[in-house]
């Protein structure tokens, strides 16, 4: 039985329960929104439009749905493998994943009560660090001076 979206069972995260209105429903609210930002922006824009296809954006965004249920809400609908296809887009940078983030961040606060948005832009932080230390790797660049990007930076 599911309760606005969301199995009964308690799910703890960083040793927190997840607050009760983080559900499916609120999910696809912030990829949705967080994605009608990314289309229109001046930096990220051009990537997505380049890589997704007018009518592929549907399946784009169930899959990030997908993505961030199982990455919150522990559901395992996730199946992929999200760095590679960032791995292949070259000139990939800071600046993008700091605009990334910004967005996000802004999305996030915008939809999400306090506490939500601080557990998604939680993910989002480590999520980018990952995904930078694997860009720098994979390019023969050194990564011992890549710092994690923190939320007050941006």
């Amino acid at each position: 039985m599911t309760v606005n979206g969301r199995s009964r069972r308690t799910i703890v995260v960083d040793g927190v329960p997840l607050p009760d209105v983080l559900d499916e429903t609120m999910i696809r609210c912030v990829v949705h929104g967080f994605y009608d930002e990314i289309r229109r922006d001046e930096l990220l824009g051009p990537i997505f439009h380049d890589r997704i296809e007018p009518n592929d954006w549907p399946r784009h965004l169930a899959k990030m749905c997908d993505f961030w249920s199982a990455t919150l809400l522990r559901t395992s609908r996730y199946d992929g493998r999200p760095l590679p296809p960032h791995l292949a887009i070259s000139g990939l940078g800071e600046a993008h994943f700091r605009r990334w983030l910004k967005l996000f961040r802004a999305t996030v606060r915008r939809i999400c009560p306090h506490e939500v948005a601080a557990l998604f832009m939680d993910r989002a932080l480590r999520i980018a660090h990952s995904f930078r230390l694997a860009v720098a790797f994979n390019r023969g660049e050194t990564t011992m001076g890549i710092e994690p990007i923190v939320e007050k930076d941006l």
